[in-house]
This record gives C-alpha cells, structure tokens and sequence, in this order.
C-alpha cells in the first residue's frame, strides 16, 4: 500500500508543501506570505499557528483529508551539527528548533509544523539532511586558528539527494562512490563525497570557498580585518557584504546568473572577468576536493539552477573534466528528497536517527 506523506518546507516568505503517495506527487503548493503580513510577528516561531492555519485551509481546498497522511515531513533547520539522515522529530530536536539553536531561521518551522500536525493525527513526523549536517574528518575542521574551527554549513538536502540519485541510477552503493558534488544557486557548495558521507565541504554561508550570485566567499583575512575597524561599516552592513550582497550582487548589480550571462553575451568585459573568476574559483574548489579523496574521484555531479546553464557546464568540464566524468542533474527538488529521506525509514531501508 501506497505511503502518503505531507511535505513541508518553510521559506522567509512562502511555505512550499507537496503531498506524496510514495515518490509521486500527487499536488503541490507555494502558499506565499505577504511581508506586511510576517511583520506583524514578532519571531520566526511566532509565525507557527499562522502557518499551519494556512497549509490546513489550503488542503481542505483541495479535498485532502489531513488523517489520510501516514507521515509527515519538514525542511531541518539551525541545529547542531548532526551526522545525514532522516531524524525523528523528538523532544530535544523540538526544542533546539524552538530556541534556534544556530540561529532563527524560517526552515527551523518545519520540523515544528510537522511535530505538530503528525502528533494531532498520531503519525510520525522527521526532518531529513538539514543545513547543519556536518560529517568532516577531523583533519578537515582544522583552520589554522584553534578559535575559528572549520564548519559545515552547506546544501545538505540537495547534495546528499543528487549523490544516492546517481548511485541508484548506476545500480550501486552510495557509500561505495567518491564523488564530488557541486551545488550552485545562491550560494555554492563543493562536496567531497566518501563512503557516504561528506567528509569536507566549504562552509557555504559566511565562510568559505567560491564567490557566488549572492555571497563573497572566501576573502582576503587581513583586508576584512582592517574593513571591520575603519568605522564605514556597522557589524550589520559588512556580513551583508559578506552573505546577501556579496559575488556577483557587489560587482555587477544582480544575483541572477542568467542575467550576467546576457552580459557576456552583449560584450561586457567586465561581466566576462567576473563569470570566467566564478568558474575559476569553483574549479579551484574541485581540485582541492579531488586531493581530499587522493585523486579517485568516481563522478563529478553538477546540481542547483545554475546547472541549467550550458555554458557553465561547458566551462567547468573545461577546467575540471581531467578529473573525472561529468553529470549534470540540474535544479532541486527539495520536496522529493524530504519524502525520500522519509520513505527510506517507512520502508525499513534505514533506522531513523536521533537527536
């Protein structure tokens, strides 16, 4: 019999749900929120009745029975750092979600919304692979600053979905493949993938690695340093330079790749130096990552919307196609891999984690 499964995954200003019958959809829905409507809230977690409110109108619309689902799942939030895999949505998990552990963030609601929904109609409730999962070998946590360890913040959900939908589609193990994967939308991940785990990414937030539509990536230490003490910028105004207004925003005015490749393509010289200083970057990452798996590199794997782009595609096999063959599975489907991660546990592939 067919596992139905309720989705849920919040966004600052929408609440992406899917309604599943195993891995079919069966509909799904972004139930957008106004922003004068979430200022009225005090906190992300003041938010909850509201949003649940909405996802329940909105299935009574479309005739779904809220006790006709056998599981329900959300999008994991700031936690602490956790090992992949599906989680219950325990006591303790809750809580952390609640207080935000590793900050507030609007993904921390939906293992809340789906606690709570699950709990009303006595059904289990999980979150898969959230932001936070952190499986770096020990070597890889060290920064050269004993108070500044490395730490994995990366698109865990995507990367780990892309990873086990390849090894399904060669008939083998995923933890039996070094890969390495790069995810590129807002921000950019390089992951290398080994005995399925992901034992160094860049730290895709604040930290590290390539520049990206949105985010500066690594810069210059020193030079930050001076910038934080010359009295321009408040704290507040130099992370946004940092993650939000950093990559292509701060040189060229837009986080839309295919907009800076309509510029390219129009002659500007300075759109060609910045998109060629993209590709270079992530490259570079994909070289450092194929010495973290001593140069046995199984797959690359190109994920996330700028993977559409066959030019990037084309320029990154041009760098980096020495190292190993190219697949490209571009976009994500966040919604299939929560219900993936769920059904895993239903079907007694895996135990569901705890917390």
């Amino acid at each position: 019999m067919a596992i139905k499964s309720l989705i849920i995954n919040p966004g600052s200003t929408s609440t992406k749900i899917g309604v599943f019958e195993d891995e079919t959809l069966l509909f799904e829905e972004t139930l957008r929120h106004p922003t004068e409507e979430i200022a009225k809230y005090a906190s992300i977690i003041d938010q909850k009745d509201f949003r649940k409110k909405i996802i329940v109108d909105f299935l009574k619309e479309k005739d779904c029975d809220v006790r006709s689902f056998d599981v329900i799942v959300g999008r994991g939030g700031l936690l602490k750092p956790i090992p992949g895999g599906t989680y219950r949505v325990s006591d303790a998990l809750l809580e952390d979600l609640r207080i935000g552990k590793q900050g507030q963030h609007a993904s921390n609601l939906g293992g809340i919304l789906a606690r709570e929904i699950g709990d009303e109609i006595g059904v289990p409730s999980y979150i898969v692979d959230p932001v936070v999962v952190d499986e770096l070998e020990p070597v890889a946590r060290i920064s050269g600053m004993p108070e500044l360890p490395r730490r994995s913040i990366f698109h865990a959900l995507n990367q780990k979905a892309v990873a086990r939908r390849y090894a399904k589609e060669k008939g083998v193990k995923y933890e039996d493949l070094n890969l390495i994967v790069i995810h590129m939308g807002g921000g950019v991940s390089v992951g290398a993938h080994h005995g399925g785990r992901v034992v160094d990414v860049n730290n895709i937030l604040d930290g590290e690695g390539a520049f990206s539509p949105e985010r500066a990536g690594t810069v210059p230490v020193g030079d930050l340093i001076r910038l934080c003490y010359s009295g321009k910028y408040t704290e507040k105004e130099l992370y946004k330079k940092i993650c939000g207004n950093g990559g292509y925003n701060a040189y060229l005015g837009t986080n839309d790749a295919r907009v800076v490749q309509k510029m390219v393509d129009e002659g500007d010289e300075n759109a060609k130096l910045i998109q060629s200083a993209f590709y270079y970057q992530i490259a570079k990452d994909a070289g450092a990552m194929a010495a973290v798996l001593n140069g046995r590199v199984d797959q690359i794997i190109l994920t996330g919307g700028i993977a559409y782009s066959p030019v990037t595609v084309a320029k990154l096999q041009e760098k980096i196609g020495w190292i190993a063959p190219f697949t490209v599975y571009p976009g994500e489907d966040e919604l299939l891999a929560l219900v993936q991660g769920a059904l895993r546990v239903m079907n007694g592939e895996e135990e569901a984690k705890e917390y």
